[in-house]
């Protein structure tokens, strides 16, 4: 039994340290964040996390039932799978991937807005933004604030949330 528990206790730590780093990325316009990762950055897609799909992160320690288990009906269980295809899923760095989600407002000027708290992961995307020539100005380094310009001339506000 002792055997059994060491090698699933191993088998896990596998599958959670070869999981790949998420980033998220909460945006104002899901179809304009497509055209800019896709089009001007040329992020390769991404395919969903398995501890995404899921949805380990969410019931890991938790007292209740995991939702892929319970015998409620289809209805509910297809919900919850659903919810990690939700966004965009783009190939930052080998292992680690960007989810773009809705959710931000639009910013002033009604520009749109791309908000994450997570600082290394807005580098990642200025850096790419640098590299492929695109026009953008810093407005803030601490917390990291920079606009960008489409080729449409839309101006699209990447800011880190401060915690």
């Amino acid at each position: 039994m002792v055997m059994l528990l060491a090698a699933y206790a191993g088998a896990m730590w596998m599958f959670l340290t070869s999981a790949p780093k998420v980033h998220t990325v909460m945006v104002s316009d899901l179809e304009i964040a497509r055209q800019l990762y896709e089009g001007l950055l040329d992020l390769p897609a991404a395919e969903v996390p398995l501890h995404y799909y899921y949805n380990y992160e969410q019931t890991i320690g938790a007292t209740g039932v995991d939702p892929l288990y319970m015998s409620t009906g289809p209805s509910l269980s297809s919900k919850m799978m659903n919810n990690a295809n939700d966004g965009l899923w783009y190939q930052l760095k080998k292992n680690t991937q960007l989810h773009v989600i809705t959710g931000a407002s639009l910013g002033s000027k009604n520009q749109q807005r791309h908000v994450c708290f997570d600082h290394d992961c807005l580098e990642m995307i200025l850096m790419r933004v640098e590299t492929r020539g695109l026009k953008f100005k810093i407005r803030n380094q601490k917390p990291l604030n920079f606009l960008v310009k489409d080729y449409e001339g839309r101006v699209i506000e990447v800011a880190e949330v401060a915690n």
